[in-house]
């Protein structure tokens, strides 16, 4: 049977620092600075149960909070909190929201000594050029963070406890248990940071959300080789729709188009030309 999501469209503008989308009507897209939150739930359900799908900054628990309340209604809670990985931008609230809400958390059992306090990061690479944000990205916090019991490994056959029509995707690269989420009845793809549709190294860019799909933020990833695989495994799923973890949402032929010439010229798109982890490719 035909998916009536796939005739329900909403118009997929430019998303600013504190502006959400609603991407699809069970997919709500909302901008924390310059990293993208996704609530998963249908608000007009019953039972108005939702995931989150990452923590966003630092210092933006209360905004999280009112966002969701706003969304499915006061006194809601996440019945879990799904990271694609555990960068500082994308965990940065994770400990003020668990105190509020004390929600499971999912993730990669690679990325779990990350987020166990096992491991850090490798600092931001500020060789690899590309802009302002680059350059500073060895002051960004890189240090893992200790969820404790709170952090669970995925099942190992791709499913997520709770969201039966969701697959996770292991798209490693940016980091070793990097995921992306994919739901194959619309073909809708939460890529985070597998690829971006904003030039991520460049403020400017950045400012301006000028819409353009680039490979993952050359500052923070580590393997270019499972980068690219990556980026070649969630095309050959033929997305219609894709929201990352940095820039605008983006659909259907412009999706295909531009995902198409990132696999065919990932080398000179998104590799960059000098930097630590380069060499390794």
């Amino acid at each position: 049977m035909e998916s009536t999501f796939e005739h329900v469209y909403f118009p997929l503008t430019t998303v600013s620092s504190g502006e959400g989308k609603e991407v699809n009507i069970d997919i709500y897209c909302y901008c924390i600075q310059f990293v993208n939150i996704c609530l998963l739930g249908n608000p007009t359900s019953k039972t108005k149960e939702w995931f989150l799908v990452d923590a966003g900054l630092p210092h933006s628990a209360d905004n999280i909070i009112r966002l969701a309340e706003d969304h499915f209604g006061s006194m809601t809670k996440p019945q879990g909190i799904l990271l694609t990985h555990g960068h500082f931008d994308h965990v940065g609230a994770i400990g003020e929201l668990l105190q509020h809400w004390d929600v499971p958390v999912y993730a990669h059992e690679l990325e779990i000594p990350y987020l166990t306090g096992k491991a850090n990061y490798p600092k931001g690479d500020s060789t690899v050029n590309g802009g302002l944000i680059s350059e500073l990205s060895p002051l960004f916090p890189n240090h893992g963070i200790n969820l404790e019991n709170h952090v669970h490994s995925l099942p190992a056959d791709g499913s997520i406890p709770g969201l039966p029509e969701w697959q996770w995707i292991h798209t490693p690269g940016h980091t070793p248990g990097h995921i992306s989420l994919f739901r194959a009845r619309d073909r809708s793809l939460l890529a985070g940071d597998a690829f971006v549709t904003v030039k991520q190294e460049s403020l400017y860019n950045v400012i301006l959300q000028t819409k353009e799909i680039k490979g993952p933020p050359k500052y923070f990833t580590t393997d270019w080789e499972a980068a690219e695989a990556s980026v070649r495994k969630l095309q050959a799923l033929q997305p219609v729709l894709a929201v990352t973890g940095h820039g605008t949402p983006i659909r259907e032929e412009e999706l295909t188009n531009q995902l198409n010439y990132l696999v065919e010229n990932f080398e000179r798109v998104a590799v960059p030309e000098e930097g630590r982890f380069v060499h390794e490719r």
